[in-house]
């Protein structure tokens, strides 16, 4: 029974004898470079098969299982992480005393261009929002709001002010 195919360049249908399966031959119409395969068994031919092994299958089941649960479990500590944990919720109260510290610290920092310090005190101010408001809108009311910011220029200060009012805010 003859091998048919098909050319892959002109999508002609050709037959080929059953000794040209497996080798290289040239299209006859276009004349590309195309591969015989091997012919197909008999349909005829009895399919042979092996003995369904349930042991295997109950492997199988349990590794599926297993999987399932091992990516619920990542899934559900991925939830976990993004939600606040123990001791991070609401901040506890802070005195207007400590409070004003961290603003005048902040204040500090930015003067001596110490951003990455600034930036972590200003983590400490932002939960105590409305009350940071406050002081600072009393810190740009007068002038020098600290004595320790005596040195820095009001308008530098009023700057440092507005950005962390801003920030809080």
């Amino acid at each position: 029974m003859p091998i048919e195919l098909q050319c892959n360049a002109c999508g002609k249908k050709i037959k080929a004898p059953d000794s040209a399966g497996g080798k290289w031959g040239k299209c006859p119409m276009c004349h590309a470079r195309i591969y015989v395969p091997l012919p197909q068994a008999n349909d005829d031919d009895e399919l042979r098969l092996a003995p369904l092994d349930e042991t295997e299958e109950q492997k199988q089941k349990q590794l599926m299982l297993e999987t399932y649960r091992l990516t619920q479990d990542i899934l559900q500590e991925r939830e976990v992480s993004d939600t606040p944990g123990p001791g991070v919720g609401p901040s506890p109260e802070v005195s207007d005393e400590k409070l004003t510290g961290f603003i005048v610290r902040y204040l500090r920092q930015m003067a001596n261009s110490e951003l990455d310090d600034a930036q972590r005190t200003a983590d400490l101010i932002v939960p105590h929002r409305r009350k940071a408001v406050t002081i600072l809108d009393d810190f740009a009311k007068t002038y020098p709001p600290d004595p320790d910011l005596a040195d820095v220029s009001q308008q530098l200060l009023l700057r440092f002010i507005r950005n962390l009012r801003t920030r809080i805010s």
